[in-house]
């Protein structure tokens, strides 16, 4: 169902990668709701996926940008705003990457250069994405900043590795750049803490299935899948949301205030 509740809005959707990915979705839903954007993703990430398949379903174009690149970030959001005519609306940061968990390194036998890497894709790029859209004033008014979360940053998932280090921190940095950018230029910045998503990036976890399928046993109203983050996302961007900040916002159908559920007992009675 479509409202228009984007129409004339300008953004910058970093991270999708193919049909699965959230960032995908959002991208598909955005354009739906009558709002533009560029894509950007890292020139060695683009090659994994079928982006193109993406820029032209939306009218959108690309730029590739490293978001751990500062000068990277300058001219894509110089070029952003030039292409789209005008400042920015919306931005998703929907980028994560750990190099231990890819290698199979344990957490309790971490690689440390592998660490800072994952840390600074995914965690430290979001700091520098919105710290060059706020030296630039490049986001109107109102805007509305995301990025992607899980609960692995306040609860033990034992698999999830130093990923779940990477979101606490990137939580954070939405709190304490949020109150800036909030307070200086009337911007919301948020992070969605999602259910387990079946992305690529998701299936790199390992144990991830069992991922989803305790949560789907757990959460009363099930897992929220990618096509609905979306629209939540879609929410977020769009101005029902004006004084929505600072918040870590858990879409994952209940799980995260359950103990256990009937489901879950069953399994072990």
């Amino acid at each position: 169902m479509m409202y228009n509740l984007l129409k004339g809005k300008r953004g910058i959707i970093f991270g999708a990668l193919d049909e699965n990915s959230i960032a995908w979705k959002t991208a598909e839903r955005v354009h739906e709701e009558g709002g533009v954007f560029v894509l950007s993703n890292a020139p060695a990430a683009m090659r994994l996926g079928d982006i193109d398949v993406l820029a032209k379903k939306t009218n959108s174009q690309i730029i590739p940008a490293d978001a751990t690149s500062v000068a990277d970030l300058e001219l894509l959001v110089d070029q952003a705003v030039e292409i789209l005519g005008g400042k920015i609306d919306f931005v998703l940061h929907s980028i994560g990457m750990s190099v231990n968990v890819r290698k199979g390194n344990h957490y309790t036998n971490q690689n440390y250069d592998y660490t800072e890497k994952g840390w600074n894709v995914s965690a430290l790029s979001f700091h520098k994405v919105m710290q060059v859209l706020y030296k630039k004033d490049a986001m109107n008014e109102w805007g509305s900043i995301v990025a992607l979360s899980y609960m692995a940053a306040q609860r033990v998932f034992p698999d999830y590795n130093d990923m779940a280090d990477n979101k606490a921190y990137l939580e954070s940095i939405a709190r304490s750049f949020g109150y800036f950018f909030g307070r200086d230029k009337k911007v919301r910045v948020n992070t969605i803490s999602q259910s387990p998503t079946d992305t690529r990036a998701g299936k790199g976890v390992k144990g991830f299935g069992g991922f989803i399928a305790f949560s789907e046993k757990m959460s009363p109203l099930g897992n929220a899948s990618a096509l609905d983050c979306a629209n939540y996302t879609v929410t977020l961007f769009s101005d029902l949301t004006r004084k929505v900040t600072l918040q870590n916002l858990l879409h994952d159908g209940g799980f995260s205030n359950m103990g256990v559920s009937q489901g879950v007992m069953e399994m072990f009675e």
